[in-house]
């Protein structure tokens, strides 16, 4: 469902190139570890350094190929939409192919991934099953998707993915309510098993960093959910 009808800030909405592009820029230094990465830490059913080859869907700046190479994943390939979050990935070296295009149809091998992730993209498709369908394609039987995503609850507490313009004000990117019913609902039909799920809460870590979020603490903020493709699928 649309965000708007939760939206209590009224931010300018900008499309996903255009907001990303523009807050490209200041990206690295307003994205806290706290929403992703410490949730990628605490799973138990990926073998990271056992992973030769994977995708990184929606790859931005390259945080979380950066990230998957320092836990031993040998190689990475990545697509984004927008370019100059493109140019700050290609900086880093990490991939082996970097693309700009669609999370959805990334033109990657069919059946050649141990890992496809995507972190904090999925809140901005109108519908999950693009990019459940293209996780599936890309695994190999027995691999894994993880996917990284904005709580659907804070979204319905009306704080959308938002950032401050260099031109003064803030923004926001469009998004969409998705419940965990629709990623159960999306992966099943694409033929992935949940394997584990992690969710990020409001804590004391995240109050020192932004003090205002006070007001949320012990809320969900974030989710990690992880996907099995089975053996016997081909």
């Amino acid at each position: 469902m649309d965000f708007a009808p939760f939206d209590k800030r009224n931010y300018p909405v900008l499309s996903v190139e255009e907001g990303y592009g523009e807050w490209a820029a200041s990206y690295e230094a307003t994205v806290l570890e706290l929403m992703d990465v410490r949730l990628l830490q605490r799973l138990r059913s990926v073998a990271w350094s056992d992973v030769v080859r994977a995708a990184d869907l929606a790859c931005g700046t390259g945080r979380i190929g950066a990230w998957l190479k320092s836990k031993g994943v040998r190689a990475v390939d990545g697509i984004d939409i927008t370019a100059p979050m493109l140019a700050q990935a290609r900086a880093r070296s990490v991939y082996g192919t970097l693309k700009q295009g669609d999370l959805a149809a990334s033109g990657f091998e069919s059946g050649a991934y141990d890992l496809v992730a995507e972190n904090l993209a999925q809140e901005h498709l109108p519908s999950l099953a693009p990019l459940y369908n293209e996780a599936a394609r890309l695994l190999r039987p027995g691999g894994r998707f993880v996917t990284v995503g904005f709580h659907p609850f804070f979204l319905m507490q009306g704080i959308p993915t938002h950032f401050d313009r260099a031109s003064g004000g803030s923004a926001t990117i469009r998004s969409y309510v998705h419940l965990m019913s629709d990623h159960v609902r999306s992966a099943t039909a694409a033929g992935l098993a949940l394997t584990e799920m992690e969710e990020g809460l409001i804590d004391d870590a995240w109050v020192a960093h932004k003090p205002k979020w006070e007001a949320w603490r012990h809320r969900p903020v974030s989710f990690a959910l992880v996907w099995s493709k089975s053996v016997s699928t081909k």
